[in-house]
C-alpha cells in the first residue's frame, strides 16, 4: 500500500488546526508558492512607481532591494507561527488579540487580500487587452470580458480546490514564469540607456523613505497577513531557521531583481515610464518584438494568477477567522464574487490603474503594519507551540479580547493615517489623511514629508515596540500553562 500523502481535489480543511497525520513536507517546499506568487512581471512596473518619487538610480536600487528583503523577512518570521501552531495566520493571531478580539485584524486582513486579488486579476485582464492590441487584434469589451472570465475561473477554481492543488499549480507557474521572465529581461536589455539613467537627479531623504514604504507595502507587507497559511502544513519538528529562510528567499528573490530591472527600463524611457501608470503590465509590451507578445501574455497572466490564487485562498481563511461560519470552499467563492466586481470597476470604469492602487496600498498598509508589528513581536516572544484547543476557547489561556493589542493597532493606525497622504487623488474622500503632518512640524500636507508616508513605519514600530514592552509577561504566563 502506498504511503504517499493524499492529494485532495477539494481541500476540506478550514481554519481548524492541521492534524498530525496531515502535516508533511520540508521548509524548502515553501520556496515554490512564495516564488510563484511574486515572480510576476508586475515587479518590473514597480521600477516606475519607485522612480515616481524623484530619486536617482543608486537610491532606487537600494530602496528596492532593502524594501523587498525586509518586508519578506517579516513574512518569514510570521511563518514560524504556522509551523508552531498548524493553523492559518489569522487564527494564530488570536494568541495576541484574544479569540473574539482578533476579529478586527481578521476583517482588515480579508479586505487587504480581496483588494490584492482584485488588483492582480484586473492587471491580467488589462495586459491581455494590450497584447491583443499590439498584435492587431480586437482589444475591446469582448476581449476583456473573456479574459476576465478565464482569469476568474483559474483563480477561484484553485482557491476553492485548496492547498494541494495550489501547491502543484504554483510549482508549474514557477518554472514557466521564471524561464519566460528571464527571456523578457534579455530582450529588454537593449532598451536600457545608461546615460539617461546616470543623469537622474538624487532625491531627498523624504523621497527615499516614501519609495521604501511603497516597496514594503507593495511586497512583503501585502503578504504578511497570510505568511503562516502555507507553513502550517509542515511538521512541528521542521527547522525554524529553514521556515524563515525559504519564506523570505522565495518571496524576495524575484521581486528584488525585477524591481531593479524595472528601474533601469523606466528610467531609460519617459514614454514607458508614463505608460506604466495607466496599464502597468501592458505597457511593458511596447519594447518587445512581436514574436514574443504571446509568450509575454502567458508569463504575465500566469504570474498574476499565481499571486491571486494565494490571495483568494488566504482571504477565504481570513473571512472565516473574522467569524463568518461557512465552509472554506464557499468562502473562497464569496471572495471571488468581490474580486470580479472590483475587477469590472478597475477595467471598465477607472481612469487609470496606478491612482486607486497606490491609495489602496498606503491606506490599508497602515493598520496592517500595526497588526504586523504586534504579531511579529508576539512570535518573537514565544518559545513553545500554541495550545491548539484553546485558540477557539474564549475562556482559555488566550482570552476573549486582549485590549492592549487592539489598543496598539488603533494607536498605530491613528498615528499612521495622520502621517500619510493620499497624494494620488483617487478616491478624493481619502484626502483627510495627513492630519498630523502640520501639528508634528513636518510641513503639512504640502510639505516635504507629505510624500514620505512615514505613517506605515510608525504603525509598524508602535505595534512591535508596544508588544515587546507590554506582552512579555502575558506570553510567559500563556506558555507556563502548557
Amino acid at each position: 500500500m502506498s504511503t504517499a500523502p493524499e492529494v485532495r481535489a477539494v481541500e476540506r480543511q478550514g481554519i481548524d488546526v492541521i492534524a498530525e497525520s496531515d502535516r508533511k513536507g520540508r521548509p524548502r517546499g515553501l520556496f515554490w508558492p512564495w516564488f510563484a506568487a511574486n515572480v510576476s512581471v508586475l515587479g518590473l512596473s514597480y521600477g516606475s512607481f519607485v522612480l515616481g518619487f524623484g530619486i536617482s538610480l543608486a537610491q532606487a536600487t537600494v530602496v528596492s532591494v532593502v524594501g523587498v528583503a525586509f518586508s519578506f523577512l517579516l513574512c518569514g518570521i510570521v511563518a514560524i507561527a504556522g509551523k508552531r501552531g498548524s493553523a492559518p495566520t489569522m487564527v494564530l493571531s488570536r494568541a495576541a488579540f484574544g479569540v473574539r478580539g482578533n476579529r478586527l485584524p481578521s476583517f482588515l486582513s480579508w479586505v487587504l487580500t480581496v483588494g490584492w486579488e482584485t488588483a492582480l486579476a484586473s492587471l491580467a485582464v488589462l495586459a491581455t487587452s494590450t497584447v491583443f492590441r499590439e498584435l492587431g487584434w480586437d482589444d475591446g469589451v469582448v476581449t476583456k470580458l473573456v479574459a476576465l472570465v478565464v482569469v476568474a475561473a483559474l483563480v477561484v477554481g484553485a482557491g476553492i480546490a485548496g492547498f494541494d492543488v495550489i501547491m502543484r499549480l504554483q510549482t508549474v507557474i514557477t518554472v514557466v514564469t521564471a524561464v519566460l521572465t528571464v527571456v523578457y529581461v534579455v530582450l529588454a536589455v537593449p532598451s536600457i540607456d545608461l546615460g539617461t539613467l546616470g543623469a537622474l537627479p538624487a532625491g531627498s531623504a523624504q523621497n527615499v523613505i516614501g519609495a521604501l514604504v511603497l516597496v514594503m507595502t507593495g511586497f512583503g507587507l501585502g503578504w504578511v497577513n497570510a505568511a503562516a497559511d502555507y507553513s502550517r502544513y509542515l511538521p512541528r519538528s521542521s527547522s525554524t531557521g529553514g521556515v524563515v529562510w525559504w519564506t523570505t528567499f522565495g518571496g524576495a528573490l524575484a521581486p528584488a531583481v525585477l524591481v531593479v530591472v524595472g528601474v533601469l527600463l523606466a528610467g531609460s524611457s519617459k514614454d514607458l515610464n508614463g505608460a506604466i501608470g495607466a496599464d502597468p503590465i501592458g505597457a511593458l509590451t511596447t519594447i518587445l518584438p512581436v514574436w514574443f507578445l504571446v509568450p509575454f501574455a502567458l508569463v504575465a497572466i500566469l504570474g498574476l494568477v499565481g499571486g491571486a490564487v494565494l490571495d483568494i485562498y488566504s482571504s477565504g481563511l481570513a473571512l472565516l477567522s473574522a467569524g463568518v461560519r461557512i465552509p472554506r470552499p464557499v468562502a473562497a467563492g464569496v471572495d471571488g464574487v468581490f474580486m470580479v466586481a472590483g475587477a469590472v470597476y478597475v477595467v471598465f470604469f477607472a481612469k487609470d490603474f496606478i491612482s486607486p492602487f497606490q491609495a489602496f496600498l498606503v491606506t490599508l498598509g497602515v493598520p496592517i503594519a500595526a497588526w504586523a508589528g504586534v504579531f511579529v513581536a508576539d512570535v518573537v516572544l514565544r518559545r513553545r507551540a500554541y495550545a491548539d484547543a484553546e485558540l477557539d476557547d474564549v475562556h482559555g489561556r488566550y482570552g476573549d479580547v486582549r485590549w492592549a493589542a487592539i489598543g496598539l493597532v488603533v494607536l498605530g493606525t491613528v498615528l499612521g493615517w495622520g502621517l500619510v497622504t493620499n497624494t494620488y487623488g483617487v478616491p478624493a474622500w481619502l484626502n483627510w489623511q495627513g492630519y498630523l503632518l502640520g501639528p508634528f512640524g513636518l510641513g503639512g500636507r504640502e510639505g516635504a514629508w507629505a510624500y514620505a508616508n512615514l505613517g506605515v513605519l510608525v504603525a509598524l514600530v508602535v505595534g512591535f515596540a508596544g508588544t515587546l514592552l507590554t506582552a512579555r509577561g502575558t506570553v510567559r504566563r500563556q506558555e507556563h500553562d502548557s
